[in-house]
């Protein structure tokens, strides 16, 4: 892999975890001030997504809108593991609490890596492995989770938990094939979704009142009713962290391993806590601030490997010599 291949994959793979780390501050204040149960808010994100991407899809043309029956049955699945991943992290948040749960979801890191050398043959050395523990341990100190007491939860929270992690690696390798197949990453992102809402539609409607934040009643759909402000953050949400965050992170799995793309990704707690910072007064303390550096360190040691392996293979392959007839 070149040097400038490698360079978009990681200008892309961080621009995608800056603007999805715009994601958490809008679900926070819309969870907060209108109690919108999160299975509800997740659907009318995901459908918002779709409707915002016909419009530029038709406008922009940035994609053609057919695929074939294959990519077709490929990206059903790709949205029904995008709406198990949704589901399965809303469960986890509601039976461990926000803090656990951010760790066990971004165990997806050695998933990825795992999952990316048995199906993918990408590499699996101890540089990545370093890098993957380098990054854990950061979102396990920046989430807050070291505090003994945000790990007393039940056995079904840590389940759920975990995996919700490997359905995160499964979505990440999914776009990782996505793009090998050449599905416009665009394209990927409007029938994933679309799928997606479909698939959280039907959890919201049918009478699954034992999953936490999913509609009592059809009513519950059209929570915010007449409070537009709140329907206009929601469309917010849709068109900015969601779409252009999962745009550019698919577009990075077209230039990077889904390993080092997910390991990079895992910068987007450390954004948001500097955005919450920011905009919103809070602050890290010296643990979180710790951890900030463990996962810089994660990101840096794969970028630094990279490199090395880029200025070391060429000389190789100058003095590789002719094949003989």
């Amino acid at each position: 892999m070149d040097k400038k291949t490698l360079n978009r994959g990681y200008a892309a793979a961080l621009a995608s975890a800056l603007i999805l780390a715009w994601t958490g501050i809008f679900i926070s204040y819309l969870t907060r001030t209108y109690r919108i149960p999160s299975l509800v808010l997740a659907y009318w994100r995901e459908l918002f997504v779709v409707l915002v991407l016909l419009v530029a899809l038709g406008i922009f043309r940035l994609a053609p809108l057919r695929v074939n029956r294959k990519q077709l049955g490929f990206l059903a699945w790709y949205g029904l593991a995008l709406a198990v991943f949704n589901s399965l992290w809303t469960l986890a948040v509601a039976f461990s609490g926000a803090a656990v749960a951010t760790v066990l979801v971004y165990s997806s890191g050695a998933f990825t890596a795992l999952l990316g050398w048995l199906l993918f043959r990408e590499r699996l050395d101890w540089v990545k492995g370093l890098a993957v523990i380098l990054c854990l341990g950061g979102c396990l100190l920046v989430s807050g989770a070291a505090d003994p007491a945000a790990w007393a939860v039940n056995g079904m929270g840590i389940i759920t938990g975990i995996l919700s992690g490997l359905l995160y690696a499964v979505y990440s390798l999914m776009g990782r094939a996505a793009a090998e197949q050449h599905i416009n990453p665009w394209t990927t992102i409007l029938y994933t979704f679309g799928f997606a809402s479909c698939i959280l539609l039907a959890v919201n409607l049918l009478p699954l009142d034992f999953i936490p934040g999913s509609a009592q009643s059809a009513g519950e759909m059209l929570w915010l009713d007449t409070q537009w402000q709140g329907w206009g953050i929601l469309f917010l949400l849709a068109a900015g962290p969601t779409v252009l965050g999962f745009g550019v992170y698919n577009v990075s799995l077209g230039y990077l391993p889904s390993s080092v793309a997910n390991l990079i990704v895992t910068l987007e707690p450390v954004f948001t806590s500097a955005i919450a910072f920011l905009l919103l007064g809070e602050t890290m303390d010296g643990v979180q601030i710790s951890g900030s550096f463990l996962i810089l360190g994660g990101v840096l040691l794969m970028r630094g490997q990279a490199r090395w392996l880029e200025r070391h293979s060429q000389p190789a392959e100058a003095n590789v010599p002719a094949a003989v007839d």
